[in-house]
């Protein structure tokens, strides 16, 4: 007689998750050119407002520079080798409370005798450790293919034959 539990899932948001595709985006890119939300929305049928709202925050953290005007647009400010993948994590959460111990305002009964907050804490601090062994360089490794595959989806509104 086993026991079934859920399992609990350590997932980004969504806007980590955007963020994390815009600068693998840019990373791809002659940094020579400036890239727009247009473009990058079309890649990864994103909306175009919530995809503002991330690159106007990853403008204020300091991994793009945005140019304002007719022509402006977007690239990165840094090598993709100098963008930390844990730390971007870290910043574009909004927390990370897993289960509801990890608030200030804990509600649980049990919280003051339970184990489970510290090896729950354990496995976050072990997921951020191996996101910290990775750079916005190592997913654009294959900048080829990305970018076939961007050139592709925006000329066609699908996936390339190679996939």
């Amino acid at each position: 007689m086993g026991i079934e539990c859920e399992a609990i899932n350590m997932r980004l948001t969504s806007y980590s998750d955007y963020s994390l595709r815009v600068l693998i985006y840019l990373a791809t890119h002659d940094q020579s050119k400036l890239s727009n939300i247009k473009e990058i929305s079309e890649v990864y049928q994103l909306s175009k407002n919530h995809l503002m709202k991330i690159v106007h925050n990853l403008g204020k953290l300091g991994y793009i520079e945005t140019i304002r005007g007719r022509n402006g647009g977007f690239r990165l400010a840094k090598s993709p080798a100098e963008i930390n993948v844990g730390e971007l994590v870290r910043r574009t959460e909004e927390d990370f409370y897993l289960v509801e111990c990890f608030k200030d305002h804990d509600n649980c009964v049990i919280s003051p005798v339970c184990s489970l907050k510290f090896v729950l804490n354990n496995a976050l601090d072990a997921f951020l450790q191996v996101l910290d062994q990775y750079t916005i360089a190592d997913f654009s490794e294959n900048k080829v293919m990305l970018k076939t595959y961007f050139d592709s989806v925006k000329q066609n509104d699908e996936e390339p034959d190679f996939l």
